[in-house]
């Protein structure tokens, strides 16, 4: 955030909150509205590290692909870690309605049927199993105020 002449101005796009969404019979699911313009682009899907989608606006995937090109790690590991990022990676198109396809091997990695939410996280989002939601959120809402105690006592 910066302050200009008193209000604040958010200039990296966040993404925050959770929208609850039904996956229609060609396997698509809306964006949430307020954040269609910054997604025009398209976004980038990969199957979560947890059993999500993760859904990454073009700026930040292409942050993370520089990211990846040197590093502290070994060269055979950051080949091994650009393949299972990159190779499972789908660019998508949001259409005239504001949806977006989740492809099938990422429906099966999330186990997505039906119903999702879509979450915000900062600087990207996440696409959920509606009951694998209620169970992570329950998980990290109790253990983000252990990490923060965690921070503050430091």
């Amino acid at each position: 955030m910066v302050d200009i002449g008193g209000k604040w101005e958010i200039r990296e796009a966040m993404y925050f909150g959770e929208f609850e969404y039904k996956v229609d019979d060609k396997g698509r699911i809306p964006l949430p509205p307020r954040f269609r313009a910054r997604l025009r682009e398209g976004v980038v899907l990969t199957p979560g590290v947890e059993k999500c989608i993760t859904a990454y606006p073009l700026l930040e995937w292409k942050k993370l692909a520089e990211s990846l090109t040197s590093g502290p790690l070994a060269r055979s590991k950051l080949r091994q870690l650009n393949r299972a990022l990159f190779a499972t990676a789908f660019h998508i198109s949001v259409d005239g309605q504001g949806r977006i396809n989740l492809p099938p091997p990422l429906r099966e990695h999330a186990e997505i049927v039906d119903e999702v939410v879509v979450a915000g996280a900062n600087n990207y989002l996440e696409i959920w199993n509606k009951i694998h939601w209620e169970d992570e959120k329950a998980t990290s809402q109790e253990r983000a105020w252990q990490i923060i105690e965690s921070l503050e006592n430091r």
